[in-house]
């Protein structure tokens, strides 16, 4: 059974620095896509960034130059570094993994990481 298990959320004020990790068990299939997503309060779910397994990677534009997105394929993780945190970050991560084993594609979205920035 997949399982995705996202840590590093948490209280930090305008500025400040987090780390999330999102850690994908149980895969059976090949990777493509690996990324992160937030719900802030009151509204849709949005992409922060993704990284495919070639390396490519993409942000949102609020995220660009704040944020930096990277994977280890050895061990079917993802990272989200992210800097100077302002407090429209807020909200619920989700870590999102999307791969294929033929002729079935999968998508899996971890419980989600709440992250506050806040003074």
């Amino acid at each position: 059974q997949v399982q995705l298990v996202e840590s590093g959320g948490g209280l930090v004020q305008p500025g400040g620095s987090l780390r999330l990790s999102c850690a994908a068990s149980g895969i059976i299939f090949s990777i493509n896509v690996m990324g992160w997503y937030r719900r802030a309060p009151g509204k849709q779910r949005e992409v922060v960034a993704d990284i495919n397994s070639g390396g490519s990677k993409n942000y949102a534009d609020s995220v660009k130059g704040r944020f930096t997105i990277s994977r280890d394929n050895a061990k079917n993780m993802v990272y989200l570094q992210m800097n100077n945190l302002k407090p429209e970050d807020t909200g619920v991560y989700y870590c999102n993994v999307k791969g294929s084993r033929f002729p079935t594609q999968y998508d899996f979205w971890g419980p989600g990481t709440q992250v506050t920035v806040s003074s």
